[in-house]
C-alpha cells in the first residue's frame, strides 16, 4: 500500500521554457524559503516532466529562475531513480566520459551526441530542508549532469563543438517552436 502520494500528482502542468529565452542562460538563485511555495514548485516541475514524457526538469525551465529540480530515470542497470534536489551542487563527476544522444525538452524533438561522465554525485537539499546526497551512473549520471546544467544557465548544446553544434543548430533554426 502506498502511503505518499505519486510525485506531482497536486501539481499542474506549466508551459516550458524554450531554447533561446535568456532564462536558460543565467545561473539561478539560490532557494531561500523552504514551505509551501517550494513544495509547489517541485509538485509543478513533477507534473510537467511527466506530461512531456521526460527524465528531468529544472525549475528555469517552467519559468522559476531557481536551484531546483526533479528526477524520475532510470540507470543503466534499468534502476529507477525518482526525486528532487533543492540547491543543488554537482560535487563529483568521474568514470568514463562517454558521448550519448543526449535531448531536452527545452529542445523538443531534437538530440545530439554529448560527452558526459558516467559517475557523478550530488549534493543538496530535500524540501524539509534535510541534506540530501544523490549518486548516479551511466544514463541516471547524465540526467544529473544535465539538470545541473540548466541550473548554471547551460544546456547541453553548450557543450557541443564542431559539425554536432552546427548541425544542432540548423535544426534549432529550422524547428517550428523557434522564435
Amino acid at each position: 500500500m502506498r502511503h505518499s502520494s505519486i510525485p506531482g500528482a497536486h501539481g499542474r502542468v506549466r508551459d516550458l521554457t524554450l531554447h533561446g529565452d535568456p532564462l536558460l542562460h543565467a545561473p539561478c538563485a539560490e532557494v531561500t524559503a523552504f514551505g509551501p511555495e517550494l513544495a509547489r514548485l517541485v509538485e509543478d516541475l513533477f507534473a510537467t516532466m511527466y506530461a512531456a514524457q521526460g527524465v528531468g526538469l529544472a525549475a528555469n525551465q517552467i519559468g522559476e529562475p531557481l536551484r531546483v529540480f526533479v528526477y524520475d530515470c532510470p540507470d543503466d542497470e534499468d534502476v529507477r531513480h525518482v526525486g528532487h534536489v533543492i540547491n543543488p551542487r554537482l560535487t563529483e563527476t568521474d568514470g568514463v566520459v562517454i558521448r550519448g544522444p543526449e535531448g531536452c525538452l527545452s529542445l523538443p524533438g531534437l538530440e545530439a551526441g554529448t560527452e558526459r561522465y558516467d559517475h557523478a554525485v550530488v549534493e543538496g537539499f530535500t524540501l524539509t530542508g534535510d541534506p540530501v546526497t544523490v549518486h548516479g551512473t551511466g544514463f541516471f549520471a547524465r540526467c544529473l549532469q544535465h539538470e545541473c546544467d540548466h541550473l548554471e544557465g547551460r544546456v547541453y548544446a553548450d557543450r557541443l563543438k564542431g559539425w554536432r553544434r552546427r548541425k544542432l543548430t540548423r535544426q534549432v533554426a529550422r524547428a517550428s517552436w523557434s522564435t
